[in-house]
């Protein structure tokens, strides 16, 4: 660690040009990010042109800034209307959304924004001390650990079922028969597309949350829209000390569940929300009430998909491969700089590699700021007559189920999905499960048959790496204890 580059680099980006920059990021970071449909990647994607022309310093700058604000913009959404403005953010809708209905939404939104800075800003120091011993264990990740993470996050069902674990696990597998659908990974065969091009490549993922979040929430409300009551709000720019002091440890244990599932290559903030989510409703001295808008919860999920963002960006810098599709298109970004990010970078462009981590690490500081002027505006939606609200969560679903990918289709498929989590909620089935298993099907499916593929159709193989070993112990682990804590719980409440 070269301290006076570190230092010179803080310099460069304090100055007002790029300090300005970072702040236009942040701000139209967290403006995306709330916005339902507009992912943290299609705001990066859509700056890279504006960055042309400008110098290096000031375009990463800009591009780190808005992707540590739409990281936290996802959370507003979330906590505010129960539609999750990013993937990142669909966990903190279990906590943040209830808290929400409670009246405490700024108690909400000021805890999200405290876990976002806190995660975030750990990620970026992991990622400037730790990249290159972090981005070795990530590159020890083959088909098999893969499967054996997916399995892992997989086990978090049982935390996220509710009252009760069997409707969470049918849940559970309907999610995953969902992700059946389309392509097969290995042999491109179509499967139950049910005749329809637009399924070939299963569900768009983004419309489907969407529509089981926000479009089930829609025809909740206008079921029983004659007997809401208009919600008043707090405004709490800051979180209460005993909020702090009860999350503190949460917050930290996820930010660094975020940085590591965020250093490994193929995955993001979706699946390290849910894994710190479930691992804080484990540790909890009260998992009953998880769910019914418990505060530790919104810290873990959102210190987690912070994290995540420093995580990603050591891969991308130290081996040139990128942690996440943010990153992804952040790689497209420095190669139009003609910067090769990789081993070579840390050689021949150490400078730059600096810049990277002080933009980060400042990125956080704005996005703090920005959040805290922002909170006392966005806590307002809360009060607004749900007559006029429910109409507007309506508008801003089908708006950004249809920008994902511009499709007609897409609509429709909200819409369904809308339904089938109206029902499944008045029946009592969570509809975290299904949204997990969405998430992480997919990705044990096809590591699990390549990893076969590898071996011989051997299950073996699955036990003959010690990353594996651990995490399918972790897996299990899991299930043992969220089954016990089940238990726990219905003995005390008889």
């Amino acid at each position: 660690m070269d301290w006076n580059l570190l230092f010179t680099s803080f310099e460069n980006i304090l100055h007002p040009s790029v300090l300005l920059s970072v702040l236009a990021g942040v701000t139209m970071g967290i403006t995306i990010g709330a916005l339902p449909g507009l992912t943290a990647t299609m705001g990066v994607a859509l700056l890279i042109p504006f960055t042309f022309g400008k110098p290096v310093t000031e375009s990463l700058a800009m591009l780190l800034g808005l992707y540590c604000g739409g990281m936290y913009g996802g959370s507003i959404s979330a906590i505010l209307i129960r539609t999750p403005g990013t993937p990142a953010a669909a966990a903190t809708v279990l906590e943040g959304y209830p808290l929400g209905q409670q009246g405490h939404a700024g108690r909400a939104l000021s805890m999200a924004l405290f876990a976002s800075f806190c995660g975030g800003t750990i990620g970026a120091l992991l990622m400037t001390f730790l990249s290159p011993p972090i981005s070795k264990v990530a590159l020890e990740f083959s088909y098999v650990e893969y499967f054996s993470l997916a399995v892992f996050g997989l086990s978090v069902i049982i935390s996220i079922s509710g009252t009760s674990i069997l409707k969470g696990v049918i849940a559970g597998f309907f999610g995953l028969l969902i992700s059946s659908i389309g392509f097969d990974p290995i042999s491109g065969y179509p499967r139950y597309t049910f005749g329809f091009v637009e399924l070939l490549e299963g569900p768009a993922f983004i419309p489907t949350l969407i529509g089981l979040f926000a479009l089930s929430e829609f025809f909740s409300g206008m079921e029983k829209s004659n007997g809401i009551e208009r919600i008043k709000a707090v405004v709490r720019a800051f979180p209460p000390k005993e909020d702090i002091l009860v999350s503190l440890k949460n917050i930290l244990k996820s930010s660094f569940i975020g940085a590591f599932i965020g250093a490994i290559p193929g995955t993001g903030g979706d699946i390290a929300a849910f894994v710190s989510y479930g691992e804080a409703k484990r540790s909890s001295k009260y998992p009953e009430r998880f769910g019914t808008g418990v505060i530790e919860g919104v810290a873990a999920t959102e210190a987690a998909n912070n994290a995540c963002s420093g995580g990603a960006m050591i891969p991308l810098l130290s081996l040139g491969v990128p942690g996440d599709s943010v990153t992804a298109v952040i790689l497209g970004a420095f190669i139009i700089q003609g910067l090769q990010p990789g081993p070579l970078l840390y050689k021949e462009h150490i400078d730059v590699v600096y810049n990277v981590f002080a933009s980060m690490i400042v990125a956080n500081i704005v996005m703090l700021f920005v959040g805290i002027i922002g909170i006392r505006f966005f806590v307002r939606v809360i009060s607004i007559d749900k007559k006029i609200l429910l109409p507007v969560i309506f508008v801003l679903s089908m708006v950004g189920s249809y920008a994902m990918r511009g499709n007609v289709f897409d609509l429709w498929l909200s819409l369904i999905f809308g339904l089938i989590g109206f029902l499944m909620q008045r029946y009592g089935f969570p509809l975290s499960p299904i949204l997990l298993a969405l998430i992480l099907g997919p990705m044990a499916e096809s590591n699990l048959r390549r990893s076969l593929v590898m071996s011989n159709g051997s299950w073996k193989i699955l036990v003959s790496r010690p990353i594996s070993v651990i995490l399918l112990c972790a897996a299990v682990l899991s299930i043992g204890i969220s089954i016990w804590n089940h238990k726990r719980v219905a003995a005390r409440t008889k």
